[in-house]
């Protein structure tokens, strides 16, 4: 198995524990997490990340637990092998669009994927040298999405990345992560409350509120 988490728990100062569905997944498949507004979605793609520390559970990732990963050694894995799609792009806008990718190289330590290649596949090979401020909103997505799989990720993590879109964008997007997914033979989870999606990704878990 590629990626695994299991009996993860968590819980927000004087907040309730929250307890999340396990999650398996091999090389090439997706799945949703889907839930309502502050069921916890965020949470759990936070624990999926490493970015917070599990009080109970464990998330493996191609044989390496990152629950028992710290400081240096977790930021440099999750930097080669995980790639993060946040809600907003947050782009540095001191660097152009190509410069934006290969900082994500450049931090991981790793080649990954070439970069004009990766640009030319999600329609971006004429904003290569563009300012991210020149962006229209779906081009800022897309960089975003070329950002986290610049690195030829082992997972991939995308936080609501159709809420904004319509119908048809939407469903371009989630073409494009799937076919990314599938060529570099990455794990793909999608956090989402649009039940749009489930017409693409049928594999879904449902994060509940206490």
């Amino acid at each position: 198995m590629l990626f695994e988490s299991k009996n993860l728990k968590y819980s927000h100062p004087n907040q309730p524990s929250l307890s999340f569905p396990d999650i398996s997944l091999q090389q090439g498949e997706s799945m949703l997490v889907l839930g309502k507004s502050g069921s916890g979605k965020t949470t759990l793609l936070n624990l999926l990340a490493g970015l917070l520390l599990p009080e109970s559970g464990e998330v493996t990732l191609n044989q390496q637990n990152l629950s028992a990963m710290k400081g240096q050694k977790l930021d440099l894995f999750r930097g080669k092998e995980i790639g993060i799609v946040f809600q907003k792009p947050h782009l540095l806008a001191a660097l152009n669009v190509k410069e934006n990718l290969q900082m994500a190289h450049f931090f991981s330590k790793k080649k990954g994927q070439e970069l004009d290649q990766l640009l030319a596949e999600l329609g971006l090979s004429g904003k290569a040298n563009s300012s991210v401020l020149t962006l229209s909103e779906g081009e800022a997505q897309r960089v975003s999405i070329a950002r986290a799989l610049a690195t030829s990720p082992k997972l991939i993590l995308a936080d609501e990345p159709t809420s904004s879109l319509d119908d048809e964008n939407a469903n371009k997007v989630i073409q494009l992560l799937k076919t990314q997914a599938a060529k570099i033979g990455a794990a793909l989870i999608i956090v989402t409350h649009d039940q749009r999606v489930k017409t693409q990704i049928s594999n879904f878990v449902e994060v509940k509120p206490l």
